[in-house]
Parts: structure tokens; C-alpha cells; sequence
């Protein structure tokens, strides 16, 4: 595992450039025993000749066995222990969408869920309801008003919003109210902590009020609660890492995470991975290392569909030259966790991770880039938190330890 002090104590400026392209929920399954996985069936010659090229492996983003969220995924990758750094989605989604998050505040992202006349959950994102449909159902649970404290709500996008509470004695160790399946109720918000029980009650009013407002809307006509959380004040890429770091995602969690540790999030126009290839292009002398995100892999991966996940990685492939025009002196491709379309959900199978350094790394044996390619790689299987030190490792940015 990473040690922060460690790499601010080893870490120098350079002139190196690192790209890291997180494929959400890259890692898959076969639907069948002899079948592929996503990342094996999809056409990928670019990234099968980096493949060959360059060094395979498999990252843990948490634990063996353990299926992570998109928070400590990530956190994980960008070199923060996710257990010691527990960080709830609330304050990621806030960060993400420019809502401040103070010392006092608890921040929650919402989902809008689809409830029957019995209140049971039949579908947990409410048909990926689109984000112009979400706006009106957003604004009616920003007039929900409570006397014991600020509540603002924003949306974030599709069918999830952000949810701030704000006053005196608030606490984030508040459980979750989404049950993770269908045909069962929402959860109420429970207190994991004494000190959270008035949390949790002032949640609980909040979410009975929000409820009667929306409950005569279809499919958006419930909601559930994840990710209680506050500002944690991670330590910042610059300080730890002296590199000049930039984020380029489209979805507002991912620049939330990344401006926590202290990257630049970039606007830009478009949403595709061209886009984000060609903004990375347009800011290349500005910084030395280069986060880019894609999110629909997971997004299919969670609908089950596997020619989707399919789709989305040929989209990618296809763009790559564009980012190889810019020679980069590190290329990491990988995924922040598997979300394997046979499981519709977040996985706990290690992530298939490609490093193609070309001044600095050995080639191993393997041709293409897939999961079992990676079984056999170069750098073996290893925790997610390792991978900014090996990144700086082959970027020349560290220092010699001990004498």
C-alpha cells in the first residue's frame, strides 16, 4: 500500500508526462465458462499492440473479495488507502457539481428510484430517467423546507441529485437508505452512531416530506439516500505527488473525487471519448498528469449489457491514436473496479490494468489486453493504492530511497 509521506518525501518535478484512462467498471465476466469477457471480445488493436508493447497486470482496489465503490476506486488508484481515507459518494457528487461542503455540513447523493402502490422498489434508477426529465422533480425537493436545519438540493445528472444538510451537531455516520435490490421498500436512515441519531431523524423527516412531493410522479416517484459524508481534507496531488495534475470526466462524481486530492477539472465541450482526448490535447503543456475518465463501461456493465460494454471499449480503442499522438511517457489503461455485465453490479474480480512506458518498463509475454492476458502479466496482481508509485517510478519523478 502507498505511503503519502513516503512519496512526498521521494517525489521530484520533472518534465515526464502521465496519463491515467480509467475505463469505469473495465473488468468482466464471460456469460459463459468458454466465453469472453467485455474487454476480451471487444476489437482493441490499439490496445492490444500497447498490450504487446508495454507490461499487463491486475490491480485490488480494496480487498480481495471486497466489491468497491466508485469513491474508494478511485481513491485507490490515485494512491489514497480507501480503507484509511473512507469517503462517502455525498461529498464526491457536491465537489463534483461546485456545491461547497463545510466543516459542519453532511452531504448525500440521491437517487431517484421507481416505487409500487405497495412501496416497493421495482426499479432502483428509475429508468435512467434523463436529466432535463430530473430537473422539475429536483426543484420540487428543494421547496421542502425543515425547521432544524438548511437542506439544499441540486441535481447532478440523469437520476441522481445532491443533497446538503447544513446546521450546529450534524454527523455523516448515518447508513444508507438504498437496499441495493429490488422489491423491497427504501431503508430508513439509520444512525451507525449515538452521536448521528439526530441526523438520522432530521434524514428521516427530510426524506418522508420529499416523498409526499414527488410520490404522484412516474417513473421518479421515490428516492433513496447513499454516501453520508463531509469534507475530508485529503492531502493534494501537488504537495505529495509535485506533479501539476488535471481531471477530464464528464460525470460530476469523478471531478469530485479528483478535485478532493487536488486536480484541475477541466470544461470542456462534448462527451464522448474523442472529446476528452482532444481536450487533453489542448491543455497537454499545461500539466504532467492527465486523469481521463469514462463512464458508460459501468453503465452498461450495471444494465447487463454486454454488447454495450462491448461498444463503449471499441469506442475508446478507436480514439487512442489521438492520445498517442501526444507520447506520453507513462499510459496506464484500466478501470477504477469490474463491473461485470453477467452481475449487473460492481464486482470484487481484480481490474485489468495495461502500462505501456516505453523508456522505462520490460515487456512481458502477453499480445493482447484482457483479463486473462492479465493473469499472466508482468506486474502480477497488486493493490490499486501502488499504482501512483509505480506510475511515478516509470516517469523518472522518484527519488532514491535510503543510501
Amino acid at each position: 500500500m502507498a505511503d503519502l509521506s513516503l512519496m512526498e518525501r521521494l517525489t521530484i518535478s520533472g518534465t515526464t508526462k502521465i496519463v491515467l484512462l480509467v475505463m469505469d467498471g473495465l473488468g468482466g465476466l464471460p456469460m459463459t465458462p468458454d466465453g469472453l469477457t467485455e474487454l476480451e471480445s471487444a476489437y482493441r488493436p490499439n490496445m492490444n499492440r500497447l498490450a504487446a508493447e508495454g507490461t499487463l497486470g491486475l490491480s485490488v482496489p480494496v480487498a480481495l473479495g471486497v466489491s468497491p465503490g466508485s469513491g474508494p476506486a478511485h481513491l485507490a488508484l490515485f494512491g489514497y488507502d480507501p480503507i484509511h481515507f473512507d469517503i462517502g459518494r455525498g461529498v464526491l457528487e457536491a465537489f463534483g457539481i461546485g456545491v461547497p461542503v463545510g466543516a459542519q455540513d453532511v452531504a448525500a447523493r440521491g437517487n431517484f428510484c421507481t416505487v409500487d402502490a405497495a412501496g416497493n422498489i421495482t426499479d432502483r434508477r428509475a429508468g435512467r430517467i434523463k436529466t432535463e426529465a430530473a430537473l422539475p422533480i429536483v426543484e420540487k425537493l428543494a421547496r421542502v423546507k425543515l425547521p432544524e436545519c438548511e437542506v439544499e438540493v441540486k441535481p447532478v445528472k440523469e437520476y441522481r441529485f445532491v443533497v446538503v444538510f447544513r446546521g450546529e451537531g450534524l454527523s455523516p455516520e448515518v447508513d444508507e437508505t438504498d437496499p441495493q435490490r429490488t422489491g423491497v421498500p427504501p431503508l430508513p436512515a439509520q444512525a451507525r452512531t449515538a452521536a448521528a441519531e439526530r441526523t438520522a431523524a432530521i434524514v428521516n423527516k427530510w426524506i418522508a416530506a420529499a416523498r409526499e412531493a414527488i410520490r404522484d410522479d412516474r417513473p421518479a416517484n421515490a428516492l433513496t439516500l447513499r454516501g453520508f459524508s463531509a469534507d475530508p481534507n485529503l492531502p493534494k496531488y501537488r504537495e505529495v505527488y509535485k506533479l501539476r495534475a488535471a481531471c477530464t470526466a464528464v460525470y460530476p462524481m469523478y471531478k469530485g473525487v479528483s478535485q478532493l486530492v487536488g486536480m484541475d477539472v477541466q470544461h470542456f465541450s462534448g462527451d464522448t471519448p474523442a472529446d476528452e482526448f482532444a481536450h487533453v490535447k489542448a491543455i497537454w503543456n499545461d500539466y504532467d498528469f492527465f486523469f481521463i475518465h469514462v463512464k458508460p463501461t459501468d453503465s452498461r456493465g450495471e444494465d447487463g449489457d454486454f454488447a454495450g460494454k462491448v461498444k463503449v471499449i471499441e469506442t475508446v480503442d478507436a480514439a487512442l491514436p489521438a492520445l498517442l499522438d501526444l507520447k506520453p511517457d507513462v499510459l496506464i489503461i484500466t478501470g477504477d473496479h469490474s463491473t461485470p455485465a453477467k452481475l449487473k453490479a460492481h464486482s470484487w474480480h481484480p481490474v485489468p490494468l495495461l502500462l505501456w512506458a516505453p523508456a522505462t518498463h520490460m515487456r512481458d509475454a502477453a499480445q493482447e489486453f484482457g483479463e486473462r492476458a492479465c493473469l499472466t502479466g508482468g506486474l502480477g496482481r497488486f493493490s490499486a493504492a501502488d499504482l501512483m508509485p509505480l506510475a511515478l517510478g516509470h516517469a523518472l519523478r522518484l527519488e532514491r530511497y535510503g543510501a
